[in-house]
C-alpha cells in the first residue's frame, strides 16, 4: 500500500541504519515525518522517590536524540520533537498534519505496550493506520524455532536451538533520502535537563571511557574497538575487567537506545572474522547478544511477572525493606570497598562493569537481604545502558527468581575483589582516600572508626559505616 504521508515514531531505536519503520516508510510513502516524543512519565518518580531516569541517563538520551536529528537531516529529513503522552500528542500531530499512517517499533513490557495499544485505539477512530515492526533483537521473533509461549526457561537450550535452526536477517540499508514535507521551522529541541527537573551530571572522578549518546558515537566506538585497537580478538579474556576503556566492548549504552543495531554489530563481527581472526572471543560477543535477545523474549513470554517479587519462578522469600540499609548500599557507603567502589562508579558516570553489577546485586539481595526490585529500580535510574528486559532479567537471575538453573547465585564479594582487582587499583580509583591509610587492605571490610579517619585527615562522607555484613560466611 502506498501512503501520501507517514509518521515514523522513534522510540528506543534512535538510528537510521537497519531501521525497519524508517526504511519501509521511505519505500511506502511519498512523504515521511520522523517524530520523537518526550514522555513526561519517563521523568517521574518511582519506588522510594527515585527518578525513573536520572541525570546520566537523561544526558545520554538527549545526546542520542540530538544526533538522530542530525543523521536524518543528512538524508533530507528532520526530526519533530513533541512533548506529552505519545498516545495523545502523536494523534494530535497526525491529525494536524494529515498523516495517513504511523510506523513504529514494537516493545514488549507493560508501560511501553500500553502506550502502543492506546495510540492504536485512538487513531483507529480517525482512519489512521499503524504498522509495527519487530527490530530490537538479533533473531527476529518470526524466525525463532518455537513460539514465544514455549521459549525455554533455560538460556542454554534457547541459544543452542536458535543457533541451529534460526537465521539472522540481513541489516536493512540506510535510506538514501527521505522526502520531508514543509512543516515550517517551528521545531522544538529536546528539553534541557533543568527543564525536566534534573541537574547536569558532574563526575567527581572521571570514567576511563567517555560515553556520548548517538548513532555516530556508537559506530565510532565499534570502529575503534574492533578495527583500530583490534580488541575483539581478546574480548573473552578481558571482558571481566573493571578499570580501563577497552576491557569490554561497552556497546550496551548504544544498544539500549537503539543507536546501534544488534544485527549491525553481528555483521561487523562476521567481517572481523573474515579479515582478522575467528576465535572464542569473536563468538563470545555474539553469545552476549543472544543473552540480550533471551531476556527480551522472556519478558514477552512472562509479562508482568518479571516485575513482581516472586519473579517468574514464583519463589517466596522473606525480603527486607530497610530503607536505611538500602540507601547506604545505593550511596556506596556499606563499608565493603569492592561494593562501594562499583556503586560510586555508577553514581559518578552512569556505567558499571558486568562483573561489578553481579557483585553489587548479589551483595544487596544475598548479604543484605533487601528486596531485589529496589536494586533493579535504582539501576533503572542510574545506568545509561538501562534496558528494561536485560535489567529486570538479570536482577531476577541474581535474586534466584528468574532464568537460572542454580538455586542460589551467590557471589563471595571478598574473593571476587581478590580475583578481579588483585592490586586494588580499581577500588583506589573510585575511593582514593583509602590509599592514604597506612597498611589498609582494600580487599577487607572497612572497620576503622570515624575518629581514626580524622587522624589521617580523611573524609569518606558524613557517616562511612562499620561493615554492613549480614552473611558472615565469607568473613
Amino acid at each position: 500500500m502506498k501512503y501520501k504521508r507517514v509518521i515514523v515514531w522513534f522510540r528506543n531505536d534512535l538510528r537510521v541504519h537497519d531501521h525497519a519503520p524508517l526504511f519501509y516508510a521511505s519505500q511506502k510513502s511519498e512523504e515521511v515525518i520522523p517524530v520523537y516524543c518526550v514522555d513526561p512519565r519517563l521523568f517521574g518518580k518511582s519506588l522510594l522517590g527515585m527518578s525513573k531516569i536520572g541525570s546520566h541517563r537523561a544526558k545520554f538520551l538527549k545526546e542520542a536524540v540530538d544526533n538522530l536529528k542530525t543523521m536524518l537531516q543528512q538524508i533530507g529529513g528532520n526530526l519533530v520533537i513533541l512533548q506529552g503522552n505519545p498516545e495523545e500528542v502523536i494523534l494530535d500531530f497526525a491529525l494536524a498534519n494529515n498523516a495517513e499512517a504511523i510506523f513504529y517499533s514494537e516493545e514488549v513490557t507493560q508501560e511501553e505496550t500500553k502506550v502502543e495499544q492506546q495510540l492504536e485505539k485512538n487513531i483507529w477512530k480517525h482512519g489512521i493506520r499503524t504498522e509495527a515492526y519487530w527490530q530490537s533483537t538479533l533473531f527476529h521473533i518470526e524466525d525463532l524455532p518455537f513460539p514465544v509461549s514455549q521459549i525455554p526457561e533455560v538460556f542454554t537450550q534457547f541459544r543452542k536451538e536458535c543457533e541451529k535452526f534460526s537465521n539472522i536477517q540481513k541489516t536493512l540499508p540506510r535510506p538514501k533520502s527521505i522526502n520531508f514535507p514543509d512543516l515550517g521551522n517551528n521545531f522544538e529541541d529536546f528539553p534541557g535537563l533543568s527543564t525536566i527537573g534534573l541537574k547536569e551530571p558532574i563526575a567527581k572522578r572521571k570514567s576511563t571511557v567517555e560515553f556520548k549518546g548517538g548513532e555516530d558515537e556508537g559506530i565510532k566506538r565499534l570502529q575503534n574497538y574492533f578495527w583500530e585497537k583490534d580488541q575483539l580478538k581478546v574480548y573473552k579474556e578481558t571482558r571481566n575487567g573493571l578499570l580501563g576503556a577497552d576491557y569490554s566492548s561497552k556497546f550496551s549504552p548504544w544498544l539500549a537506545l537503539g543507536c546501534l543495531s544488534p544485527r549491525f554489530i553481528y555483521e561487523e563481527v562476521k567481517q572481523y572474522e573474515r579479515e582478522r581472526v575467528k576465535n572464542q572471543s569473536t563468538y563470545w560477543l555474539i553469545f552476549e547478544l543472544i543473552w540480550r535477545d533471551y531476556f527480551r523474549f522472556i519478558c514477552k513470554k512472562n509479562g508482568n511477572k518479571v516485575f513482581q517479587l516472586r519473579g517468574i519462578k514464583n519463589y517466596v522469600d522473606n525480603w527486607s525493606r530497610n530503607e536505611e540499609i538500602f540507601w547506604k548500599w545505593a550511596n556506596g557507603v556499606t563499608g565493603i570497598p569492592f561494593v562501594d567502589a562499583n556503586i560510586r562508579e555508577m553514581n559518578a558516570t552512569g556505567f558499571m562493569s558486568n562483573r561489578g553489577r553481579q557483585n553489587v546485586a548479589s551483595f544487596l539481595v544475598n548479604d543484605l537481604n533487601i528486596d531485589w526490585r529496589w536494586g533493579a529500580v535504582y539501576f533503572e535510574s542510574q545506568l545509561i545502558d538501562y534496558e528494561v528486559c536485560s535489567n529486570w532479567g538479570n536482577w531476577m537471575y541474581i535474586a534466584g527468581v528468574g532464568n537460572d538453573p542454580r538455586e542460589n547465585r551467590y557471589f563471595n564479594i571478598l574473593r571476587q575483589a581478590e580475583n578481579y582487582d588483585r592490586r586494588g587499583e580499581y577500588i583506589r580509583h573510585w575511593i582514593p582516600e583509602l590509599a592514604r591509610i597506612p597498611g589498609f587492605d582494600v580487599h577487607q571490610p572497612f572497620d576503622l572508626s570515624t575518629s581514626q579517619l580524622k587522624d589521617y585527615g580523611i573524609s569518606l562522607g558524613s557517616s562511612y559505616p562499620q561493615p554492613m555484613v549480614m552473611n558472615k560466611a565469607w568473613i
